[in-house]
């Protein structure tokens, strides 16, 4: 993997020190003088290749977002290995001939392809679909045993060194296996995603998922090995070594949601290296309906508590900033108390920018004042957006009630402030094919179908672990 520095980053020199800055968003790193030499290497733009030593070390940097990876340089293997595509299906004839299709068309050498069609079921014509395609059809020892459990008898059948798991609703793009398989040529990767796009665009729900989709991880690289963070893949695409994955003992049979988590966490929990690339193109036919959208996120939801139970250690975290913090209190404040709670909060705002100036000074780093406050504008823009996102997301519902039956205008208006702002920021952010009105009633239904999924979840496993959330007061800490 290629590396170079990320846009608004600079290497520079002062009475000795090396250090890295990042002005958006503002972060300062030191650097020792073996670091500053590979680092240096990006000087101008160009491209760091690093040494097999080297690569975590810059991994930890692209994950800090000091560097960013470059796409499309990992080389194809000598060799290619022999793939074992494992699709389960049940009453899906259709989309079942549509996604074979797709992998007849596959630009990889078809010797070295083993398609498994696990049927779970179906009392359509998909096992004949499967027959017509030459497929090796198997059964998954019943009758709606959930994709799990199907993939689970399909990788048992397999041959291949490498299990590509692809769902019946989709279809591979022709380079979808020759853009994943180079990664890995790093012995320490287990599994890799790709990147799923929506396949229709008639409904509003159509256009919504295809930049909403909890199927769709964006289109930046990300790694993830040890840590607690949430980071999985997707099973919809996804490549597993095929030994590490019968070691890891596949997926449980048991879970029809949140699966493909499990699996994905406890391969980094075994010291394993996952990774999602924006390649490797699959078109997925998402839930086109609002009824079937709102059961598919409430059935999401559900598998919170059991992941909970199932993973402990993985909590949600958030960055406060204990200064950013007291100052977004002060602005939520000033509705009730009076303005001037909001000079004070501009006043405890600049007072922080200068004390963080007179460190900067100090190491004769040159980033002016404007910069510094505009940096923590922006912080707290960010802290504001994620406290947002987290109540909508869990207590919607809660929120909706007091916007409509709190006493007092702005008791009404603050739940409402929260929920646009979410809704905002993703808006702006992701910027769906869609209408600011319709997109957002889309998104509060997704809100509240979700956050209604978690709580039922947690109500039946009697575990309320998924509220808690680990408070962090810097970023390095979080990574």
């Amino acid at each position: 993997m290629n590396y170079r520095l990320a846009q608004n980053v600079e290497l520079i020199e002062r009475e000795g020190g090396l250090f890295l800055i990042s002005k958006t968003p503002l972060c300062v790193l030191r650097l020792n003088r073996s670091l500053a030499n590979l680092v240096w290497r990006g000087a101008g733009g160009a491209t760091i290749e690093p040494f097999e030593a080297e690569a975590p070390v810059m991994e930890q940097l692209a994950s800090k977002g000091f560097v960013e990876r470059l796409p499309g340089t990992a080389q194809q293997p000598a060799t290619l290995p022999n793939i074992s595509i494992v699709i389960p299906v049940k009453d899906r004839a259709g989309e079942l001939q549509r996604c074979l299709t797709s992998l007849s068309n596959l630009n990889y050498p078809q010797e070295k392809l083993q398609v498994i069609v696990v049927d779970d079921g179906s009392i359509d014509d998909s096992p004949l679909v499967a027959r017509q395609f030459r497929t090796l059809l198997v059964s998954s020892g019943g009758v709606g045993r959930g994709p799990a459990a199907a993939r689970n008898v399909g990788a048992s059948m397999a041959n291949g060194e490498i299990l590509a798991f692809i769902d019946s609703d989709c279809s591979a793009s022709q380079e979808w296996l020759n853009e994943l398989i180079p990664a890995f040529n790093n012995p320490a990767m287990a599994a890799v995603g790709g990147q799923v796009d929506g396949m229709c665009t008639e409904s509003v729900v159509d256009r919504y998922e295809s930049i909403m989709s909890s199927l769709s991880l964006g289109s930046h690289e990300r790694t993830g090995s040890g840590g607690n963070d949430t980071f999985y893949l997707p099973s919809c695409n996804l490549l597993v070594r095929r030994n590490v994955f019968r070691s890891a003992g596949g997926f449980k049979d048991e879970m029809h949601v949140g699966e493909d988590v499990d699996l994905t966490w406890r391969l980094r929990d075994k010291g394993w290296t996952i990774s999602y690339l924006p390649s490797g193109n699959v078109l997925h036919e998402h839930r086109s309906s609002i009824r079937s959208f709102m059961s598919r996120r409430f059935d999401y939801g559900t598998s919170e508590g059991m992941l909970q139970l199932l993973h402990p250690r993985r909590r949600k975290q958030m960055v406060i900033p204990p200064v950013l913090a007291i100052v977004l209190m002060l602005c939520l404040a000033a509705p009730f108390a009076g303005t001037w709670m909001l000079l004070l909060a501009a006043g405890l705002l600049v007072a922080d920018a200068v004390i963080v100036r007179f460190r900067f000074i100090r190491r004769r780093l040159p980033i002016g004042l404007p910069s510094l406050f505009g940096g923590r504008l922006r912080a707290l823009g960010s802290l504001a957006y994620y406290l947002s996102y987290h109540l909508v997301r869990y207590y919607s519902v809660p929120l909706i009630v007091i916007a409509l039956m709190a006493p007092g205008f702005w008791a009404r208006a603050l739940p409402v402030a929260v929920m646009l702002c979410a809704a905002g920021v993703d808006h702006a952010v992701r910027k769906p094919p869609l209408s600011f009105i319709r997109f957002c009633g889309v998104y509060f239904l997704e809100q509240i179908a979700y956050g209604a999924g978690v709580f039922w979840g947690c109500l039946i496993r009697k575990c309320f672990s998924s509220y808690r959330v680990v408070l962090l007061r810097q970023m390095e800490q979080s990574a």
